[in-house]
């Protein structure tokens, strides 16, 4: 018997597919019976939360009590480092809760959004949920092809979400390109940059800076503390944006809706530059050993900027994701992104890497050997 209740289910959600995370590594590991496993599929720190959170956390004792609802000392700390105003800031239970923030605030049943294709896929699902249109703008080189956005704009657009560096593949755009971009679309829709992997950077000219919102107010510029600082279990990001935009982000904001614990981690590791160079540096490594045994091995690879990097498996991707999962390594298979044959592989320790290399090696003796 149909339940009638869900008759009134708001249409949006309709459409709706639930995201899935990669596979947790404690279940797998124990379902597959295997000595050994780690994870390189969610773009996680391998060096961990910076060691000056941990003693936060460890000292932190007053569970009983709610977090500070208004995150007052974090946004302190983020207006010193940044050198923005305090009514510019919006505090969110990762970025996701920021993309719902804005979704929230400006869409609606008659309106779109525009996305990348190969992008997030939280845009799309938070899209839709508010019962708006999301339009998928097809990708140029893996990246976001920011004329073709242009073009796609409507009547009933509100929101453009662009990331920089892109989730899963990687890709960047400079300050030119998004300064032409935002010049050359209408100041009443939203740009929403998603900046999670913004530390993983190389190379001055993608640096955005916040001060680019004084002269474009539509601009909103995200942040992560879950990737480079290692709070990803505590899920903490923040955004700023026009004082007042950011008004209108927080009326939409639960109370409360970031723990203490992530407010008071995110207080210290925001200075914690010593954390924060190591956990480049690894990265850096990482990236350029599996680069050369990609290309020793004839796997066509996307160039990235964050702490991932996703290839070509020369086969279908869920098939090339079992095979390294039965040898104990979970990955990330991109079909869900459109890409077929793509794996995404985060960067992790040295000796993760050594793994996953080794694996690799087998993998490609399987490819030519069939």
């Amino acid at each position: 018997m149909k339940n009638s209740f869900l008759d009134n289910l708001n249409k949006g959600v309709l459409g709706l597919e639930p995201y899935e995370p990669g596979l947790p590594l404690e279940h797998t590991q124990k379902k597959l019976g295997l000595s050994k496993m780690i994870k390189l599929a969610s773009n996680e720190n391998p060096l961990g939360a910076s060691p000056k959170a941990l003693a936060v956390i460890q000292k932190h004792i007053e569970l009983n009590r709610y977090p500070d609802g208004n995150a007052y000392d974090l946004k302190q700390n983020i207006s010193k480092k940044y050198e923005v105003d305090l009514n510019q800031i919006t505090i969110g239970n990762g970025s996701n809760d920021l993309i719902e923030f804005v979704s929230r605030c400006f869409l609606g049943e008659g309106t779109n959004a525009i996305y990348s294709q190969h992008g997030f896929a939280i845009y799309p699902l938070a899209i839709k949920a508010t019962g708006a249109e999301p339009i998928k703008a097809k990708a140029k080189n893996w990246g976001h092809d920011l004329d073709l956005m242009l073009n796609l704009v409507d009547k009933n657009t509100k929101i453009v979400f662009i990331a920089s560096p892109n989730n899963p593949t990687g890709t960047v755009k400079n300050l030119k390109e998004i300064k032409d971009f935002l010049s050359n679309i209408s100041d009443d829709i939203i740009v929403f940059l998603d900046q999670a992997y913004f530390e993983y950077i190389e190379g001055s000219e993608f640096d955005i800076p916040f001060s680019l919102i004084k002269e474009y107010p539509n601009l909103v510029i995200s942040r992560s503390f879950s990737k480079a600082h290692g709070l990803a279990a505590l899920r903490l990001g923040f955004c700023i944006s026009n004082p007042d935009l950011a008004d209108y982000l927080n009326r939409v904001r639960q109370p409360f809706n970031v723990n203490s614990l992530a407010l008071s981690s995110g207080i210290v590791a925001i200075f914690d530059k010593d954390h924060i160079e190591e956990s480049i540096k690894i990265n850096e490594s990482g990236m350029k050993k599996i680069k050369l045994i990609l290309e020793k091995f004839n796997f066509e690879y996307i160039n990235s900027f964050g702490n991932f990097i996703s290839f070509d498996a020369k086969q279908d991707s869920d098939k090339a994701f079992q095979f390294f999962l039965e040898r104990g390594i979970i990955l990330r298979s991109l079909k869900v992104y459109e890409m077929p044959q793509h794996l995404r592989v985060s960067i992790g320790t040295e000796e993760e890497m050594d793994f996953f290399l080794q694996i690799l090696e087998e993998y490609e003796k399987d490819l030519l050997s069939k």
